[in-house]
């Protein structure tokens, strides 16, 4: 320390300290020794609106908006790939018509994930069993009339710090590397309701830290560089059109930078606006999710299914 400095500090100054480094050391390993489980929410209540005043009542999650943009661009298409970049808008008016099934779109974005997955570093469990079983359910639920919505019968990938019952949730670290959770988080139970298909869990830098993770780091699609942290798989997936959207969290700047550095479209939510439970806490005051998508509409639409 002092030769990074450039000080030059006395023995009976270092005492005070080494007193004091050991101290914090200490007190850092009592810290440690408490086992908090990952779903533990702080005691603290965040009211963004001015003293005196409150919000107005009217609040109505996963109810029916009115989204501009859904027609489908370009040419009639010719296969299923043709649909890989398309934003939800689009894919939910073609799932809704039934002009193609959940179960087409989500072996194309299988297909996607496992040949470009590798290049960009962007996957770390593939959840293809899981994702075929609820494809082939909201393909069952829509022929019988049981459109759940726009996210209905649509792939998305999950940042690998929700927790998914009996799937991997890895952290992003070597040492959670084969850690596995008999629950799901609050915003995977939501995204389920709605009818989204997981096709799987994308990376984030360890610890939610970067994007470099225990594979090594995730790229963008676009230069062959990092995909910035620590949302940097789902980043990377959606602009890569290996998922229709996915989820990621910010605790100050994991969504916002690589959304920015893919050329997503992030929305970084008020601070308990959605549910944190089954999430990895990096800071229990500051930490939020949100969607990562490939128009501001489609995030308008996960974020109506998740808050």
């Amino acid at each position: 320390g002092e030769r990074l400095e450039g000080n030059d500090i006395s023995d009976p100054e270092q005492q005070p300290a080494l007193s004091g480094v050991n101290t914090n050391l200490a007190n850092f390993e009592r810290l440690r020794g408490f086992q908090i489980p990952p779903e533990t929410e702080a005691p603290l209540t965040f009211r963004p609106y001015l003293p005196g005043k409150k919000p107005k009542a009217g609040a109505t999650p996963n109810g029916r908006i009115k989204i501009a943009g859904s027609a489908i661009p370009g040419p009639r298409r010719t296969s299923v790939d043709d649909l890989a970049f398309l934003p939800v808008t689009a894919l939910s008016t073609l799932v809704r018509k039934r002009e193609v099934s959940s179960t087409e779109l989500t072996r194309m974005y299988l297909a996607r994930l496992k040949k470009h997955g590798p290049a960009l570093n962007c996957v770390v469990t593939l959840t293809e069993d899981l994702a075929l079983g609820q494809a082939a359910q909201a393909d069952k639920e829509i022929k019988a009339g049981r459109y759940r919505g726009p996210l209905h019968g649509i792939p998305w990938g999950a940042k690998d710090l929700f927790a998914t019952k009996g799937i991997l949730t890895t952290w992003g670290a070597a040492r959670n590397q084969n850690q596995v959770f008999d629950y799901d988080a609050t915003v995977v139970e939501r995204l389920r309701d709605a009818g989204a298909v997981l096709a799987a869990k994308l990376s984030l830098g360890a610890l939610a830290q970067g994007d470099n993770w225990f594979r090594g780091q995730t790229k963008n699609p676009w230069n062959g560089r990092g995909s910035s942290g620590s949302s940097a798989g789902p980043g990377s997936a959606t602009a890569a059109g290996l998922v229709g959207f996915s989820l990621g969290t910010e605790t100050r700047g994991s969504i916002i930078s690589p959304s920015a550095v893919n050329g997503v479209v992030g929305l970084r939510p008020t601070y308990g606006r959605v549910s944190r439970h089954g999430a990895m806490a990096l800071s229990w005051t500051m930490d939020k999710i949100g969607p990562m998508c490939r128009s501001v509409e489609d995030c308008a639409l996960v974020f109506n299914a998740i808050y």
